[in-house]
């Protein structure tokens, strides 16, 4: 099964054109690549635009690249898809809902500072986790130049604390891998994913 997990970053790569980075707004699955129904996107392109290209497509096993079309906010597969995930993701992954409040490092242009924030890690692996949150002004995004965040995250089995350096931040998600995480929450993460 081909799992495209919202929230994804995928990257459509048009002629003539700067390569476009879009976030899936919704779970996708199928059996197979070339199965895929559209993906809902959040695009910058207004009605009528359409747009066909080479898409770097995440899904729950790792990476592929395909042909695809963007038109409407819908992200669509076209034509062969390639036969096999080209780079896997070496750690298993969980999703779920798992609350999370912590503090965010920002750095930009004014300066570096402490943000609160509260939220839900929507995946989790033993190597990074996706984060969905807001800060105390409840904006819909979070603030640009987040280099790391301290995070308490509910798990089924107690409370994690981990330390998150960003990889990837849009809007109101923030993809990250662990600085450090408390010795017991290592074991218990290793456990929970593996019993996937």
């Amino acid at each position: 099964m081909i799992t495209v997990p919202a929230g994804s970053s995928l990257t459509l790569r048009c002629p003539d054109t700067q390569a476009i980075v879009l976030v899936s707004l919704a779970e996708v699955r199928a059996p197979f690549v070339a199965e895929l129904p559209p993906i809902p996107v959040l695009s910058l392109d207004g009605p009528g635009v359409r747009r066909i290209g080479v898409l770097e497509l995440v899904t729950a096993s790792g990476v592929t690249w395909v042909e695809a079309e963007l038109r409407n906010d819908q992200l669509s597969v076209l034509g062969d898809a390639p036969t096999d995930v080209v780079q896997r993701r070496g750690a298993a992954r969980r999703p779920g809902t798992y609350p999370a409040v912590g503090t965010a490092q920002v750095e930009n242009i004014d300066g570096r500072r402490l943000v609160p924030l509260t939220g839900r890690v929507e995946d989790i692996s033993i190597d990074g986790l996706l984060l969905r949150a807001t800060t105390d002004d409840n904006l819909p995004s979070l603030p640009y130049g987040i280099e790391r965040t301290l995070l308490h995250v509910s798990m089924p089995w107690g409370e994690m604390t981990a330390a998150v350096k960003t990889v990837d931040q849009r809007a109101d998600l923030l993809r990250g891998t662990y600085e450090w995480m408390e010795p017991k929450g290592t074991e218990e993460l290793a456990r929970f994913c593996a019993a996937r």
